[in-house]
């Protein structure tokens, strides 16, 4: 039995490239003392990968030969550990590869067996609690209130969405592509769409929010951004999620030019971490369940097939392929 694993190669420069990346076989490692061994059956592919590939941020950057880091879920096949057994399923940072040993108190949670991997990775993981707080710890939206949500074909973006519906909320998306958008209207419920690679974003947000926007929860950044800066209600909130537009550029985004309007509207920017509310993520998981068994959220995965095709699924992301939370099937 071999460990196929993926290191980091070097620091991207631009696009992400095979090249950055290097495939390796190494021997399955044995658990030590308080530690589990992991096997990986479904890897997690997220934007913010992007940025701990890049340098430090809110975790250490990947150091050049590690394994690059990722969400991911699989199964015990040894244990050291009284807390967990052979047979567990858990969720935690595993990285690209088919086995890990780790000290798991702390950094794995257990999944319940009759889960689904998809679902517990999707809706009921990491981006329904990053959307469930954000929008509404972050945002703290009003019924009646107009959401613009950017990136809103993708994981975090269509919960964001559908949450601002139940909450009474007006739910505009910005997509690329018809496909998308109308995905958004049609199946999710959202008012309105947005394609920014065929409409002009600003206009639009003039037409489609004649009042303003009360909250903008951002997972884009750059010109997008500006836009809805440029539409702020009074007291209006802007939400700051991620900033996919620029993690795959080699220069530094263009500054923005409507950000005075924070100032005349009265309004807030905010960004967040989801990692600072995971001790209240059963709060939002326990939500987010009962509004997906009453048919109020729905949610959609991308399942790519095959640890070799890792780079080439994180890639997805910033080549706007995904339709939903891009996952990566490694094992059954």
């Amino acid at each position: 039995m071999k460990n196929r694993q993926w290191l980091l190669a070097r620091r991207p420069d631009g696009a992400l490239k095979d090249s950055d990346f290097t495939f390796v076989e190494a021997e399955v490692p044995t658990p030590g003392e308080g530690e589990v061994l992991v096997r990986n059956l479904m890897l997690s592919c997220d934007p913010t990968q992007r940025t701990w590939i890049a340098g430090d941020t809110y975790l250490p950057a990947v150091k050049i030969g590690e394994v690059v880091r990722s969400f991911g879920a699989g199964r015990i096949e040894a244990s050291n550990n009284p807390g967990f057994k052979v047979g567990d399923m858990v969720l935690g940072l595993v990285g690209w590869q088919d086995y890990v040993a780790m000290k798991p108190d702390g950094e794995l949670n257990t999944l319940p067996r009759e889960t689904p991997l998809e679902l517990a990775m999707g809706v009921l993981g990491m981006i329904g609690v990053t959307a469930y707080f954000g929008l509404l710890d972050v945002g703290r939206p009003v019924a009646g209130e107009t959401v613009v949500v950017s990136g809103a074909a993708g994981a975090t973006g269509s919960i964001v969405g559908q949450i601002a519906k139940i909450k009474g909320c007006r739910a505009i998306g910005i997509a690329g592509g018809p496909k998308k958008c109308r995905w958004l209207t049609n199946d999710l419920g959202f008012d309105a769409a947005i394609d920014y690679k065929s409409e002009n974003v600003k206009a639009r947000l003039r037409e489609l929010c004649p009042k303003g926007v009360d909250i903008f929860f951002d997972n884009v950044g750059g010109p997008i951004l500006d836009a809805a800066l440029a539409r702020l209600a009074m007291r209006g909130r802007i939400v700051i999620c991620g900033g996919v537009s620029a993690y795959d550029s080699a220069e530094p985004p263009p500054g923005l030019k409507n950000y005075l309007n924070l100032v005349s509207k009265r309004g807030r920017m905010e960004g967040f971490l989801v990692f600072d509310y995971l001790p209240r993520a059963a709060e939002a998981l326990g939500a987010l369940a009962g509004w997906v068994k009453a048919g109020k959220l729905k949610h959609r995965v991308d399942v790519q097939h095959g640890l070799e095709n890792a780079p080439a699924t994180l890639r997805r992301l910033f080549e706007g392929k995904n339709e939903g939370k891009q996952l990566l099937r490694v094992a059954e």
